[in-house]
């Protein structure tokens, strides 16, 4: 765990002491690697489970495909955000880089906390510094509103799980992942332990976000800069799922009844969000809506608590995250250069970045989930398992599978097919930096056909 904690921490330094000739490239190159040094994590060795480095800090199969997705993130966002933040003063831009930073040690931290509360601490702690990049350094003046949606959606959610969290170390006298799973099954039969339960899922489900408090999302990510946008799909909407995912083991005797309404809502707002985008003229938040859709299927997955329903999540969010991350980077490029995110305004850019529009096409095709892509395994592996539970689910998933291809398809149809505005003139050139990018952004989801067993093999 402290072989990429150390590193992390150590890029502050780096940050502010290197010459501002070299800030770019050597933030790039020392988080680069700390990404590979995430990548041995995926060799397991431990047979217990939790390879612990301290009584705070462990990895298990569940974190760990997750901890890597964060550091993998971390040299694509400064990358990506290399463009439109060279412009600012030097000092700006390392305190950019430093809130990114700061962003991926919570990350870690949370990921990899042993203790619920510690992990519940980094949770809160990662709002910070995605706060501030979305009200600092947003496009439009409506940054602010976002902002304050952001955070006031959050904390509502999350007050509640601390309270519920403390009457837990109160009934069972320990908070620890290790311990509490062997504690004794509370015995939950009251009013009140119904609100307990809601307190410690409504805060993920939030997170999430669930279909219907899911409005803070579109607007956090209209607003925020490109890797404001990126960490967010990417990795801050899976702190949810991941949570979900440890406290349903403690849930078990109360979820079978109250489970129900909150599966029943993640279906809907498949279909729901689905049928949003399709009438999105907004080309990031169409993708951000996109993520409701893909996360409300993850929900449902996590809901169901069998392994396939676990496995299918946890692979559907991996996926999820490196494809959403992509597209919003993709968005990013056309935006620099067409100073537009209305996809009527930047039409017809496959004639004039052909390369780009293979990107883009791949980009849709893994979100529609393409076969073999791993996105399609996670999907189809949640939608086994909720057919199992229900037949009648295959209506509302297999509507919502035929609404994301829909969409996706619009989306490529619209910004790259087409006659070519004539406003649009003068466009600079790709650079080779954004094919890097979009690069390393697909070379995993790739990989991940050929062994798909790195995210799924803690469920057997």
């Amino acid at each position: 765990m402290l072989k990429v904690l150390i590193p992390t921490i150590l890029l502050f330094p780096t940050i502010w002491l290197v010459s501002p000739k070299w800030l770019w490239a050597s933030t790039i190159a020392h988080s680069l690697s700390i990404a590979l040094m995430s990548l041995t994590w995926l060799k397991w060795t431990s047979e217990t489970g939790w390879a612990a480095s301290n009584m705070y800090l462990g990895t298990d199969p569940l974190s760990t495909p997750l901890l890597v997705l964060t550091c993998w993130l971390l040299p694509l966002m400064i990358l990506a955000s290399q463009n439109h933040i060279n412009p600012e003063p030097l000092n700006r831009q390392r305190l950019y880089i430093t809130l990114l930073t700061s962003l991926q040690t919570f990350l870690i931290m949370a990921f990899g906390a042993t203790e619920i509360i510690m992990f519940y601490i980094m949770f809160e702690a990662t709002l910070i510094p995605t706060l501030i990049i979305i009200t600092r350094w947003g496009n439009q003046t409506e940054r602010l509103n976002a902002g304050t949606y952001f955070l006031f959606y959050t904390l509502a959610g999350s007050l509640p799980l601390l309270v519920a969290l403390l009457l837990l170390q109160q009934s069972t006298g320990t908070l620890s992942m290790l311990v509490i799973q062997y504690a004794q099954p509370l015995l939950l039969d009251s009013w009140g332990h119904k609100i307990w339960w809601a307190g410690c899922l409504i805060a993920f489900l939030v997170k999430m976000p669930l279909y219907g408090v899911h409005l803070w999302l579109p607007k956090a990510h209209v607003e925020a800069p490109v890797a404001g946008s990126m960490v967010l799909a990417a990795v801050l909407l899976k702190l949810g799922g991941y949570g979900m995912m440890r406290m349903m083991i403690m849930l078990d005797p109360l979820s079978k009844e109250l489970v129900y309404p909150f599966i029943i809502l993640a279906l809907w707002g498949i279909i729901m969000t689905g049928s949003i985008c399709l009438r999105q003229t907004d080309l990031k938040s169409l993708i951000a809506y996109s993520s409701v859709s893909h996360m409300g299927l993850v929900a449902g997955g996590i809901l169901i608590q069998t392994p396939w329903g676990f496995s299918g999540a946890i692979i559907l969010m991996i996926a999820h995250g490196l494809v959403s991350s992509m597209l919003f980077c993709l968005a990013n490029t056309a935006y620099e250069r067409t100073h537009s995110r209305t996809m009527i305004l930047a039409r017809g850019l496959q004639l004039i970045f052909p390369l780009t529009a293979v990107w883009w096409f791949v980009a849709n095709l893994a979100n529609l989930a393409l076969p073999p892509l791993p996105n399609l395994m996670g999907e189809l592996m949640i939608i086994t398992t909720l057919f199992n539970w229900s037949p009648w689910t295959i209506v509302l998933t297999g509507a919502g599978t035929l609404i994301t291809a829909g969409y996706s398809l619009y989306m490529f149809l619209m910004s790259q097919r087409g006659p070519t505005p004539s406003h649009i003139m003068k466009l600079q050139p790709f650079h080779t930096r954004e094919h890097l990018l979009m690069a390393l952004h697909l070379i995993p989801v790739i990989l991940l056909v050929a062994k798909p067993e790195l995210m799924w093999g803690w469920c057997y």
